[in-house]
């Protein structure tokens, strides 16, 4: 089978990947030539573990090329992918101009019966506009080709996101006719063999559920930030807290870890599209509203502890940040509360000293020299007068706090992901602060 993944951004460049480890042959196609020239030469331009290796391997074996043209390509494919970014508008929704420009390219040069699959994210209803754009463009060739829309939403979790499409919980595939859920059917047969779900809806409950899942996430993630912030002023423990809900059936423990906010390229960007999908129907999602209120003021729960400690004064003072990227195991900064602490940090006339294993190149694409960055995580603390932990990376687990203790210039740490133990920490004479004990 021949397949073409339009867009190398994160999600295209994982399944195309993925999709030519299973033995499809894949063509992926961007118009970026600087990164497609990189891509041929085995640079990878995003950091996802086991990715590079998966790349260079499948090239080598001749199923994975890259195209700036799918044009050139769009005769020897029976699956045309469009993996393209869906960034947020001014407004907050969706934004369909890559998706539909695939959509009116597609329709420019197909020559036989053809799908093409949204795996972008995108709100419900977009199927329609993009079979109304490619019927536009075969009427406007004087065409009848037959084709097919299909919404095969991806559910990649970045540091995971190799095993995630390999061994997935399931596969949703939104299809309007028999002979498009067969041609899916046929690519996502090695998933069938290993009796991992493949669930078959209709276009519109496909686009949702990517939507409502992501949404459900978040919501549990600020519920929890909720409560843990609660639990500080009443004298509970959020950890004791969430062991006795999570140990529900019906709530489960996933998702319930409290911390200073999420972040990253889905979670804050398809709870605004959803809440503006809704607004576009007439209706109020006054839930996934709180959800956003509660995880923009999270974001700033570290600095304010911070604030607190030092009586509001943090002029002059030294702050090292250990772990910029939304999350571990990816050097993505999109919506990071490693950007909102290190602006606040820095609007309080605070020295910023920074350090995260794998994003500090991206840091310095986003903001430049405004920080120092250090080369390892105690060049960081060194004459530091408080540690934020705000990414909580493997390496960051177990420091030496004896070792910490003599270089800081305070013992202070604000712990924002709570791996620490407070005990611990206190044994070696650190003032520790944490959420939601």
């Amino acid at each position: 089978m021949n397949v073409a993944v339009v867009g190398t951004g994160y999600v295209g460049l994982v399944s195309g990947a993925c999709f030519a480890e299973m033995g499809v042959h894949v063509t992926c196609v961007d118009i970026d030539e600087q990164k497609i020239e990189k891509l041929k030469n085995g640079i990878i331009p995003i950091y996802e573990p086991g990715l590079e290796e998966m790349v260079r391997k499948n090239v080598a074996a001749g199923r994975l090329r890259f195209s700036t043209s799918l044009k050139e390509v769009i005769e020897e494919v029976n699956l045309v992918f469009s993996a393209v970014g869906t960034p947020p508008d001014e407004d907050g929704s969706a934004d369909l101009k890559y998706v539909l420009s695939v959509a009116r390219e597609f329709g420019q040069h197909i020559k036989r019966y053809t799908v093409l699959v949204t795996k972008s994210t995108v709100p419900v209803g977009t199927a329609k506009k993009v079979k109304a754009v490619i019927q536009e463009e075969l009427d406007k060739r004087g065409e009848n080709i037959p084709f097919d829309v299909a919404s095969n939403p991806e559910f990649l979790k970045e540091g995971a996101a190799i095993k995630d499409f390999m061994s997935p919980d399931r596969v949703i595939v939104g299809v309007e006719s028999d002979r498009a859920r067969s041609l899916m059917t046929r690519l996502y047969r090695p998933i069938l063999l290993n009796n991992f779900r493949v669930i078959f809806t209709d276009i519109p409950s496909a686009e949702m559920i990517k939507y409502a899942a992501n949404s459900m996430l978040a919501t549990r993630i600020s519920f929890m930030n909720d409560i843990a912030n609660l639990c500080e002023l009443v004298g509970a423990d959020v950890e004791m807290v969430r062991q006795g809900i999570g140990a529900d059936t019906r709530i489960g423990r996933k998702f319930l870890y409290p911390g200073c906010g999420y972040g990253g390229s889905c979670f804050p960007k398809d709870v605004k599209a959803l809440i503006k999908t809704a607004e576009k129907s007439g209706y109020e999602m006054q839930v996934l509203k709180a959800v956003e209120d509660v995880n923009e003021r999270q974001k700033r729960v570290v600095f304010e502890k911070l604030k607190k400690v030092f009586n509001g004064d943090l002029k002059g003072k030294t702050i090292a940040i250990w772990g910029l990227a939304f999350k571990p195991e990816t050097d993505d900064m999109r919506e990071a509360t490693s950007l909102v602490t290190i602006s606040l940090l820095l609007e309080a006339g605070c020295k910023v000293r920074v350090f995260d294993p794998v994003a500090m190149n991206e840091c310095k694409r986003r903001i430049g020299d405004k920080v120092e960055y250090a080369k390892d995580m105690y060049d960081a603390v060194l004459d530091a007068d408080a540690m934020l932990m705000l990414t909580e990376w493997k390496q960051f687990r177990l420091p030496s706090w004896g070792v910490m203790k003599k270089t800081m210039k305070n013992a202070l740490v604000i712990d924002g992901r709570n791996i620490y133990d407070k005990e611990e920490l206190e044994e070696y004479g650190f003032e520790y602060h944490c959420i939601g004990k």
